[in-house]
């Protein structure tokens, strides 16, 4: 039998806002309006500057550790954006703060979370989001269960869930693509590509050209698009959002962008990154880029910009007065916050903080003297 080809894939790839702020007006069609950009770059601000003071922050020995979010905002505005707020899902990993905070999430939950306080992961009632997740991989499972359950509920609604490159050589990944393609689940898969997994940068830690084909093995509709472009990110974010929501299961995006800051605050990228290469993608920033479109639309002005910063500066001083203020937990929380009741047993041990018989019976301590009938 002759050889025949039985199957070819493309990887399109999709920017509209180049980073001198140039934009192609026919892609940009039924994106975004021009309130709505300057109303998002007033935001990307605001979140930049959270970002800035969180690193302060840590190295004045007022956080544990964080990972900056720095030069990867159009990525989460624009998906966040995207999705609709109260109704759709975010499964997040740690760099995407500010589709979080779009979605209704207080901004100081965020440096709670960071400064050890788990009721920093106590989403609050009405925000459909989970907690942020630290271990790599493991929240796309999670995603892929919440879609599944949209599904099978007849809901209209959505799973959006955010990685790393460095995520997608997890085995984790590979079971929730699986998974989701096979049942055809409203999920979308959304890799924040910035080049490097911790130290290792993406041409050593897989050998596909793209991180987008990867989803080709699964039958899903990919795309790669400019991480650091607002409009593109949004126009595919909300495409693969709508499909999902009709019916059509699963898609994957590769949003190529850059962490301009180290990997977390206990991190020295110096010590693998080239300075050259830092500096290349400083040159892409979202927040240049868009403050140079929305300059030459006569949009912006230093005027404006200054209060914008002014602006961002308050309401960020206000988050850390609120996450630094808030009263400290007591030991009840951790029963009262796991439990919907406390059986007889468990009373006991939120009474006495002990969970075996000695402690909640300090008499027996040491067993002293044995009892009369032995």
């Amino acid at each position: 039998m002759p050889r025949r080809t039985v199957y070819t894939a493309q990887v399109d790839y999709l920017q509209i806002l180049d980073e001198n702020g140039n934009l192609d007006e026919s892609l940009a069609k039924d994106t975004l309006t021009d309130e709505q950009v300057a109303y998002l770059y007033d935001f990307m601000l605001t979140c930049r500057t959270l970002d800035d003071v969180a690193f302060k922050l840590q190295r004045s020995g007022r956080m544990g550790t964080y990972p900056q979010n720095k030069g990867q905002e159009a990525a989460a505005i624009g998906s966040g954006f995207a999705a609709r707020k109260g109704v759709d899902f975010l499964v997040p990993c740690y760099r995407e703060n500010a589709a979080l905070f779009l979605h209704g999430l207080p901004m100081h939950y965020i440096l709670l979370h960071w400064m050890g306080d788990e009721r920093g992961n106590q989403i609050p009632e009405g925000v459909n989001m989970t907690p942020l997740s630290i271990p790599i991989g493991t929240q796309m499972l999670h995603a892929t269960g919440i879609a599944w359950a949209f599904k099978l509920r007849k809901e209209e609604r959505v799973a959006i869930t955010y990685f790393g490159d460095g995520a997608t050589s997890e085995g984790d990944f590979h079971e929730a693509m699986n998974f989701a393609s096979t049942l055809e689940v409203p999920v979308v898969f959304f890799c924040q590509n910035n080049q490097w997994a911790i130290s290792v940068p993406r041409e050593q830690q897989m050998a596909s050209e793209t991180v987008a084909q990867k989803a080709i093995a699964y039958g899903m509709p990919t795309i790669q698009v400019d991480g650091n472009d607002l409009f593109a990110v949004y126009k595919a974010s909300k495409e693969a959002i709508e499909r999902a929501r009709g019916g059509g299961g699963p898609s994957f995006i590769e949003a190529v962008t850059y962490r301009l800051g180290d990997h977390t605050t206990a991190d020295d990228a110096r010590r693998y990154r080239d300075a050259e290469e830092v500096e290349a993608w400083r040159g892409r920033d979202p927040v240049i880029r868009l403050r140079k479109y929305l300059e030459k639309k006569g949009l912006w002005d230093d005027a404006k910009q200054q209060q914008a910063e002014e602006k961002a500066k308050a309401i960020v001083a206000e988050v850390v007065k609120t996450a630094e203020s808030i009263e400290k937990p007591t030991t009840d929380d951790i029963f009262d916050y796991t439990f919907a009741t406390l059986d007889r047993e468990l009373e006991i041990q939120k009474r006495t903080l002990r969970t075996h018989s000695l402690g909640q019976d300090p008499t027996q301590i040491g067993l002293k003297s044995a009892p009369e009938h032995v």
